[in-house]
């Protein structure tokens, strides 16, 4: 069975749809069969396309994206090997509605780089989604990296 990942943020219109986007391309391009999917741990948004700022900066990119939010649920921690917050604030949501017994991986997803966060763009300007976007593409390298076993130093040359 194909390892498994699933981003998240809070609503599931900006971070975590760009986030799924971006991994699943970099993936595909890498040759890593790997399944993608990306919730928001609020359902403001279920049921919503993602946000237009996400899905314009991703054609810019020529990342393909399509996607309708949805809620994290409890069975997602069986589901998926690994569960990736945003920040810190989705991380610690995460790990209060994580089930006893879950084998998934759950961690900031910039964890796998620089322990950053990737802030919210929502109420900014498209530079803020341009940001969200090279760190998926980082965070998205990192992850792989790690998923085939490269050193730190073979992680650093891709990035």
């Amino acid at each position: 069975m194909a390892p498994s990942a699933l981003i998240v943020c809070l609503g599931n219109i900006c971070r975590s749809p760009m986030g799924e986007a971006v991994l699943s391309h970099v993936a595909k391009q890498r040759g890593i069969d790997l399944t993608v999917d990306s919730a928001g741990t609020a359902g403001y948004h279920v049921g919503e396309e993602p946000d237009e700022r996400t899905v314009s900066t991703c054609r810019k990119h020529n990342i393909p994206i399509n996607h309708e939010a949805r809620q994290v649920t409890r069975e997602d921690f069986d589901a998926f090997t690994y569960i990736l917050a945003s920040d810190e604030s989705n991380l610690r949501n995460l790990e209060s509605m994580r089930p006893k017994g879950s084998k998934a991986v759950v961690k900031l997803w910039g964890s796998y780089v620089d322990n950053k966060a990737i802030a919210d763009p929502y109420y900014g300007g498209m530079n803020g989604f341009e940001t969200v976007y090279q760190q998926c593409v980082r965070y998205s390298n990192a992850l792989l990296d790690e998923m085939e076993g490269k050193s730190t130093t073979e992680k650093s040359s891709n990035l």
